[in-house]
């Protein structure tokens, strides 16, 4: 079995962006989207620190440190992109203005919470960000995630059991192994990578997995 790299990963949460859509890339791997956008779709990319109408990572030569993302990192800006206040920013997040938000995720739960800011361990180091107010205020909320932590525990879980980012947001979940819808109905599966069966999904999460 091949798992997908966060590149491919990227490349398909990109392909399921429809034209036109407004977008939010969380930090992280979801800024990658960003790289795999065709040329030829009208996307515009926004970023909470006040930016809108983003393109791909720039090449090394034209790195500009005054023109950054949320995430600190360098972005490149296309014809007609805009900067506002960070206010304002907030306000096009929780006024419904983005249509999808692309998250990372420590856990999300089959009807589609989403936990993705503390692990509530004693040592860990909280980091909302704006996760809590793009959850709720974007349209659909897709996320991009190893379906297993490091000691192998599924992260697409029945119930969160870390500190809530936001109840009932996530509608697609983009995993490695496989892609998954999840709300109301519990969380069913979209497409495996090559090589991967429905009872093999179903031992690494524990859960009883059916297909969309």
């Amino acid at each position: 079995m091949q798992r997908m790299d966060r590149t491919a990963l990227a490349a398909r949460v990109a392909r399921d962006i429809p034209e036109g859509a407004y977008v939010n890339l969380g930090i992280g791997a979801p800024t990658m989207v960003a790289n795999y956008l065709p040329q030829d779709k009208e996307v515009f990319l926004q970023s909470e620190n006040g930016l809108l109408g983003m393109g791909p990572a720039p090449a090394e030569a034209d790195i500009d440190w005054e023109l950054i993302n949320a995430g600190k990192q360098p972005v490149t800006l296309l014809a007609g992109g805009s900067f506002f206040h960070h206010g304002d920013s907030f306000a096009m997040m929780r006024g419904g203005h983005i249509d999808i938000c692309v998250l990372g995720a420590f856990q999300v739960s089959v009807h589609g919470d989403l936990a993705n800011w503390h692990t509530g361990a004693p040592d860990a180091v909280p980091a909302v960000g704006g996760a809590m107010d793009l959850a709720i205020g974007a349209r659909q909320v897709f996320v991009m995630m190893d379906l297993l932590t490091k000691a192998g525990e599924s992260k697409l879980v029945e119930k969160c059991t870390y500190p809530l980012t936001g109840l009932a947001c996530v509608s697609r979940v983009y995993s490695d192994v496989a892609v998954f819808s999840v709300g109301p109905e519990g969380a069913r599966v979209i497409e495996m990578v090559p090589d991967m069966t429905l009872e093999e999904l179903r031992g690494m999460t524990g859960l009883p997995l059916e297909m969309a």
